[in-house]
């Protein structure tokens, strides 16, 4: 078995190990030391890595380890590569100054062979920043305002169709090859619903739509396309939910196929959206779903729940690239609890605790994963582990000094790994050097001599089934539910009441003011979010039970970081 190759990046630099079996570092790849690389990424075939250090973007080949292309004068902060790997592309942030009132270009597209500046464009925002490309690199497309253009056979000179017939808040191309179709999103006018339109390419009339779907509740639109591009998922998502459900909206699931079908995926509970993937085989897909236990749902390409993988504290879906086992975590806010699913037989194969994990990767041999802790999400406990999908641990590498910022394994062209054969038997693996929290409950001296008390965590914990099993909750149930809510609302707001007489709790992130009215507002937002969030915390620390809502607000912590950096650049 041939290790596949690991790029680490960290405050200390990139490096480059191997997975299993060797675990050792890549002698041909000259270990980067700098304290300033903002980003790295490989392209989708794996041929190419591309990174950025202080001021100078670089590309290698992967078979040689080599540079091919040493870019100065950049100061990007995003990457992204072409489909086939044959162009790269950057974002920095768009800056004007005394010498250059207008400002300079900031999206560049090179050629990834040999660093070529192809075509370089004016994107000031960086949300909808990266361009897309058609899966053959034929068709080319990026936002322009609230227009979408077109450019054909790489002259980015001539724009060869353009959407301007309403207002695209986002879009997404499917993979097709040849023959390309487009989902996108416009946003309706107050009391007007929004809409999700399907497109042939070139034809942007309303009147040409193959499909339509509308919804009331859509500020935001995640287009989730399969791996063939004859289906997709549009995930709608409100900034506020009106309910006072969750802090962060109410979403909901539609489906959208290019034979015009169109339907709302029906969650049978209440609750956040965390997580929807589709299976690379195509004909199904998964979705996590629900107040806290979340619920774990397959279902086919008529929207009918095939299956059901139970309830637990799981938020994250993570097929392997042969689409034959699928993991299910919670992570975040989470215990960090991994159950490993055989996708086809719909099987519990193993489970594993990676507690502290912020990011979860497939290798490309369908066989391995590995988990790691990275800032600034966590600062603590910085480092990776690599697993085997038995459940086994396999290798970890905590982190010494250092932060550890990002982890990703090489790509490879699809098909290069066969379909692993799924086997119960674990592998040896090695124990983690980090402590385990105990699993045990906890038991008052005065309760240890007595016999032991069995109980379910959560009154609505059931066990993974086929579907048409469940019962409808009775009226009287859903009384006393209500009641239920009510006394912990009524609860939670006594506690808030007392709380207010504590000294304040702040966050130590500290913001300086730049004197530019709109940036110092922004920044001021953000640091009283992160205020709010510490406050929290300081509960949370204390024992205190939080809400979903406040959990998940908890969870963002890291995206207004990430969002107070930006504004600082």
């Amino acid at each position: 078995m041939t290790s596949i190759p690991i790029a680490v990046r960290s405050s200390s630099g990139i490096e480059l190990l191997l997975g299993p079996p060797n675990y050792g570092y890549e002698q041909e790849f000259t270990t980067v030391q700098t304290k300033s690389c903002r980003t790295m990424l490989f392209s989708p075939d794996g041929q190419y890595l591309a990174y950025v250090i202080e001021q100078t973007l670089k590309v290698l080949r992967t078979d040689t380890w080599v540079d091919v292309a040493v870019i100065n004068n950049v100061k990007a902060y995003h990457l992204a590569f072409s489909p086939k790997g044959s162009f790269l592309m950057s974002w920095e942030p768009f800056t004007v100054n005394n010498a250059n009132p207008q400002g300079s270009p900031n999206l560049k597209i090179y050629k990834s062979e040999n660093g070529e500046l192809v075509k370089t464009f004016v994107h000031k925002k960086q949300g909808n920043w990266e361009p897309q490309w058609s899966a053959d690199e034929k068709l080319f497309s990026r936002v322009v305002n609230v227009d979408v253009v077109f450019y054909e056979d790489l002259n980015f000179e001539r724009i060869v169709a353009r959407i301007n017939c309403y207002k695209v808040a986002s879009y997404k191309l499917s993979p097709n090859l040849g023959t390309y179709f487009l989902l996108c999103h416009t946003p309706g006018s107050p009391g007007q619903p929004s809409f999700g339109r399907l497109f042939k390419y070139p034809s942007f009339e309303a009147t040409q739509a193959l499909a339509n779907k509308s919804f009331f509740q859509a500020d935001k639109v995640d287009f989730i396309w399969n791996s063939k591009g004859n289906n997709a998922l549009l995930m709608t998502s409100t900034e506020v939910d009106k309910t006072g459900g969750s802090y962060y909206g109410k979403q909901g699931l539609y489906f959208i196929g290019l034979n015009g079908q169109t339907a709302m995926v029906t969650l049978s509970k209440e609750g956040p959206i965390y997580s929807v993937e589709w299976s690379p085989k195509n004909h199904e897909f998964c979705v996590v779903y629900g107040f806290m236990p979340a619920k774990a749902t397959i279902f086919n390409l008529k929207c009918e729940p095939v299956f059901e993988l139970g309830t637990g504290a799981k938020n994250s879906i993570y097929y392997n690239p042969h689409g034959n086992i699928l993991l299910l975590a919670g992570f975040g806010n989470l215990r960090g609890q991994i159950d490993v699913w055989d996708a086809v037989s719909k099987k519990k194969v193993a489970n594993c605790d990676a507690p502290d994990t912020t990011l979860l990767h497939w290798a490309a041999d369908g066989e391995h994963f590995l988990t790691a802790t990275t800032a600034p999400r966590l600062r603590i406990g910085n480092g990776y582990k690599i697993w085997h999908y038995s459940g086994s641990l396999l290798f970890e590498r905590p982190s010494k000094q250092e932060e550890l910022y990002d982890v990703q394994w090489k790509n490879y062209p699809k098909f290069t790994y066969q379909e692993p054969t799924i086997k119960t038997e674990k592998v040896e693996g090695i124990a983690p050097s980090q402590p385990q929290a105990s699993t045990q409950a906890y038991r008052p001296p005065s309760a240890r001599n007595r016999p032991e008390k069995k109980f379910s965590l959560y009154d609505d914990d059931d066990s993974n089934q086929q579907t048409g099993k469940e019962s409808t909750p009775s009226k009287i149930a859903l009384k006393q539910k209500k009641k239920r809510e009510a006394k912990k609302a009524k609860k939670l707001e006594d506690v808030n009441e007392g709380e207010s007489k504590e000294p304040p709790v702040v966050s130590s992130i500290k913001i300086e003011l730049t004197g530019d009215p709109e940036l110092d507002r922004k920044m001021k937002a953000i640091k009283k979010k992160l205020d709010a969030i510490e406050k929290l915390k300081h509960q949370q620390a204390q024992g205190k039970s939080l809400e979903v809502n406040q959990i998940e607000k908890i969870k963002g912590e890291a995206d207004l970081l990430q969002e107070l950096e930006n504004l600082k650049v």
